[in-house]
């Protein structure tokens, strides 16, 4: 069965090598894009702040790279963080954490309601500041959640998402080898790469009914399923708790019938 992975380009590699490696039909079809947001006097007074913060969130290893990037825009080193706790959504993100120095929280399930279920913010105390390294648009729910309990939050938007211009080529150059599957499965990983792909295959809907879309998180799968129910789809929907290679294959081995 094809297997569509749509991380980004930067992130898709591993994962593709690790699939291939175990006999899995991939193609690579990135349905985000990601980009740095230009320096600007709002970025650099959220750096200032980092002093009275407590805890950091890093959603991403981008988050990660574009934000200490910016540490060193704004004039200041790691020495000046070393205060502050993190928490990283996943492995991924930890690891671009420690390649810095820095050990992290990692929730279990990686999306923002295994982040909000750390003990580390279940248990916050009123007074506490948290920093929030994201892209464009993304983390809505947890911050504001956060922020209806009180949580003073600094928003740093450090980079933007986009669907990438190459995405309908590749959609164009696969769309017969899609329609005569018998079924393809595809990751979905955030409601950006989902709008993306319902706008990509919209002249094409009927091939939506053959997928097997493995989602991130609860909250991406009710997503889906609303869509479903509201489009009469055929679709199947699969949650994963987290994005790692080995949970990933057992899920399309999963899907295959195979054990």
């Amino acid at each position: 069965m094809l297997f569509l992975n749509t991380r980004p380009a930067e992130r898709a590699a591993a994962l593709t090598q690790f699939l291939k490696a175990h006999q899995v039909d991939v193609l690579d079809l990135p349905l985000l894009e990601l980009a740095p947001m230009p320096w600007s006097e709002s970025l650099k007074a959220l750096y200032a702040g980092l002093a009275s913060v407590q805890i950091i969130v890093a959603v991403s290893p981008s988050a990660v790279t574009y934000g200490m990037q910016g540490l060193e825009r704004a004039g200041l080193t790691a020495d000046s963080i070393s205060h502050v706790q993190w928490i990283a959504v996943g492995d991924a993100t930890a690891q671009a954490l420690k390649d810095y120095g820095f050990s992290s929280h990692v929730p279990e399930v990686e999306t923002s309601e295994g982040m909000l279920d750390l003990p580390l913010l279940y248990k916050l105390a009123p007074n506490v500041k948290i920093a929030f390294w994201r892209g464009e648009g993304g983390r809505q729910f947890m911050m504001n959640s956060l922020h209806e309990k009180g949580i003073e939050l600094l928003n740093f938007v450090l980079y933007w998402r986009k669907c990438p211009e190459h995405a309908s080529r590749i959609l164009t150059k696969n769309l017969l080898r899609l329609q005569r599957q018998q079924g393809y499965c595809m990751l979905v990983t955030s409601e950006a790469s989902w709008r993306n792909w319902q706008m990509l295959i919209a002249e094409h809907s009927e091939v939506l009914h053959y997928a097997h879309f493995l989602v991130l998180g609860e909250r991406l799968f009710h997503l889906l399923e609303q869509d479903r129910q509201a489009h009469q789809y055929l679709f199947h929907i699969y949650q994963l708790n987290d994005l790692r290679k080995e949970s990933i294959l057992k899920q399309i081995a999963a899907v295959q019938g195979t054990p």
